[in-house]
């Protein structure tokens, strides 16, 4: 595996992509919080609702702050159009901007509110206008501290951007949680150690500025502000160096096996001679979604999830039956074109540990439902809400004693520990077999099948090149090799690789 030095200089998209964007958000922060500011100091009603408003906002997790930007922009769509982006960039940047709100604006109506009354009264006395008295006392006056407040926006910002890659927008997040998935620990750290780095850099710069303004030293606070400018248009210039309308983007939910087929995928298409962009770490909720606005142009999914989540379908029905039933349903709903089926079924499962399952007696969901009330089962961050649960809880009558999220990284360890007595697997994790654990059978089939789709959107859906390159991927996986390359990445020992070289591997494997 890559060491943490070449992983670090690799990230320079990432840091390119976050310094963009946080960049971008502070500044319409800070285009909002000021003439808020100005109207607040002149109207006490006014300031209480913006104060209380930037509070309100700064109660929101980030992270719960940035998904909600995405079903209220496709709500928009009704008034501004399908071309209206759902994800990636405009959603982060909104988010963002409402998250810098609150330190700009508190530092600024505080600012204006303790300006010496005489000073206004005295620029009042030579007869200066409004404009004169704002722009030539009040805020020369305001401006140091109405830079502490950039300043910790910025750095609240940088912190909050790295969530950003949840909903698709690339930032030194990708790293970070890629390398929470794989248990890439080097990975981690460097997407750590980069946005540490940036804010501590933007504070820097950023406490120039203010040093040079509270001084009155011109040069201190230019140089400030020519090094930021600077940082920032090298960043914009890199980024756009790197675009290309052909660029082909991929997209990768948030588990190894997604990062693996990801990699695949964009291997057989640089082969193909495709310029290609990872979109890892979205979460599955709006993977679908974008693939079918376009925001991405192709993601691997699986029956089971199109069938409930998507198309909302509580009934069963024949594997195959399935498959044609939502390729139909994608094609005449979305326009997304299911290409095939690449030949494996990853399902979910539940697991327990064997000396566990064999102390209770447990052989399938019915032997576990009976003692599940005295259990603690663990599932992924959405599985509890995912109508597969409820369908299982319905059949079998399940009611656990607990219930605990984990990332599907930790879901395992969990299991292994103790801290689960049984958890909501995936079949073609390799670390059933790793751990040995018992997968129980589903004897009322309330859980669907989950072949593993490989899905194009409308924007790629008619490039036949495209289909080509991708076609000798279709039925050509099975699941033990999917499982081994899983394990592959998901191993703890020295044996353990990255995502890319298991789809190196897995190419190998299926004869590519």
């Amino acid at each position: 595996m890559e060491g943490f030095g070449g992983i670090l200089l690799g990230l320079g998209d990432k840091l390119a992509a976050h310094v963009v964007l946080a960049a971008s958000a502070i500044a319409l922060g800070i285009a909002v919080a000021l003439p808020l500011a100005v109207w607040a100091s002149r109207s006490r009603p006014v300031a209480r609702i913006a104060l209380g408003f930037a509070s309100l906002v700064q109660t929101i997790p980030a992270l719960a702050l940035l998904a909600l930007f995405f079903p209220i922009l496709l709500s928009l769509r009704a008034v501004f159009g399908e071309d209206l982006p759902t994800l990636g960039f405009l959603p982060a940047l909104l988010a963002l901007a409402l998250y810098a709100l609150l330190p700009i604006l508190r530092n600024a109506v505080t600012a204006q509110a303790n300006l010496d009354p005489g000073v206004l009264e005295a620029a009042d006395g030579v007869g200066m206008t409004p404009w004169q008295r704002l722009t030539l006392v009040e805020a020369p006056l305001s401006a140091p501290f109405i830079m502490a407040g950039i300043r910790t926006a910025s750095v609240w910002t940088i912190g909050a951007a790295t969530l950003s890659t949840t909903i698709g927008q690339p930032s030194l997040g990708d790293p970070i949680f890629a390398g929470l998935q794989t248990q890439n620990w080097a990975l981690v750290l460097a997407g750590c150690v980069a946005s540490a780095g940036l804010a501590l850099v933007a504070d820097s710069l950023l406490g120039l500025i203010e040093t040079g303004l509270a001084r009155r030293r011109r040069w201190m606070w230019a140089s400030g502000l020519a090094a930021v400018a600077l940082g920032v248009f090298g960043a914009l210039a890199y980024q756009n160096a790197g675009d290309d309308e052909d660029t082909v983007v991929i997209a990768a939910k948030q588990f190894s096996e997604q990062y693996i087929l990801s990699k695949l995928v964009g291997m057989q298409l640089e082969k193909a001679g495709y310029s290609v962009e990872y979109r890892d770490g979205l979460g599955s909720a709006v993977v679908h979604s974008a693939v079918a606005s376009s925001d991405i142009d192709i993601s691997i999914d699986y029956t089971g999830t199109i069938w409930t989540n998507e198309m909302k379908r509580e009934d069963s029905a024949p594997r195959d039956a399935m498959y044609e039933q939502i390729r139909a349903w994608d094609m005449e709903t979305n326009g997304v074109l299911v290409l095939g089926r690449l030949g494996f079924e990853n399902a979910y499962a539940f697991a327990m540990r064997r000396d566990r399952a064999s102390e209770l007696g447990v052989e399938t969901l019915a032997d576990l439902a009976p003692v599940a009330p005295r259990l603690t089962v663990g599932g992924d961050p959405e599985f509890f809400e995912r109508p597969e649960w409820i369908a299982v809880r319905d059949a079998y009558g399940m009611r656990f004693a607990e219930t605990r999220n984990f990332s599907p990284t930790f879901m395992y360890n969990a299991l292994v520990s103790g801290e689960a007595d049984a958890i909501s697997a995936y079949t073609s994790d390799g670390r059933i077999a790793a751990y040995d654990l018992v997968v129980l059978e589903d004897p009322k089939e309330a859980l669907p099948s989950y072949d593993a789709m490989l899905m194009l959107s409308p924007r790629v859906a008619g490039d036949e090149r495209l289909k080509a390159a991708l076609k000798p991927l279709i039925g050509a996986i099975d699941v033990e090799a999917m499982r081994r390359a899983n394990y592959m990445v998901d191993r703890k020992d020295e044996a353990k690789v990255d995502p890319a070289e298991a789809a190196r591997w897995l190419a190998e494997e299926i004869g590519l």
